[in-house]
């Protein structure tokens, strides 16, 4: 657990309540890729997911990825629900998540962002993330954005 400004409360998901608060928060920022609660289970097999709380209230979550065939860079991606963004829950996710990310890999950090995320395209390109590809998952329209820290 982390404790954080204005009672925001990081946590490593773990609990079967965290990991579908996790999916909560996954579903409502990429409704393109809806995951199960299997499918988040098995990413928390191999990624770091984290759970932001402001007090009982879910806020927010991240995935750490760690470098794998696709890329020599560890992946962070921090979600915040709309209505708490602009009030530093999301730079407390990245940051903890960047943390994290820099001890798996020293080839550099990536992002992914929903093209259609114009609030999290802004986040990443403020925080030195520079666009590197659009591509698009099978059977979806809206390109993701692959973004890498310069």
């Amino acid at each position: 657990m982390n404790d954080l400004h204005d009672g925001l409360r990081i946590e490593r998901a773990g609990s079967e309540a965290q990991l579908g608060d996790w999916r909560a928060v996954h579903n409502t920022i990429i409704p393109t890729a809806v995951l199960s609660l299997d499918e988040v289970r098995e990413r928390a097999g191999r990624n770091r997911l984290d759970v932001a709380y402001l007090g009982d209230v879910v806020v927010g979550c991240s995935t750490v990825r760690p470098p794998d065939e696709e890329t020599t860079a560890a992946t962070v991606i921090a979600r915040t629900l709309p209505a708490f963004r602009g009030r530093g829950f999301g730079t407390a996710l990245y940051e903890r998540g960047l943390a994290h990310a820099r001890t798996l890999s020293d080839e550099g950090v990536e992002t992914v962002v929903l093209a259609s995320n114009e609030e999290g395209l802004r986040f990443a390109l403020a925080r030195g993330f520079v666009e590197v590809e659009r591509y698009v998952l099978p059977g979806d329209t809206v390109p993701f954005v692959a973004l890498r820290l310069a």
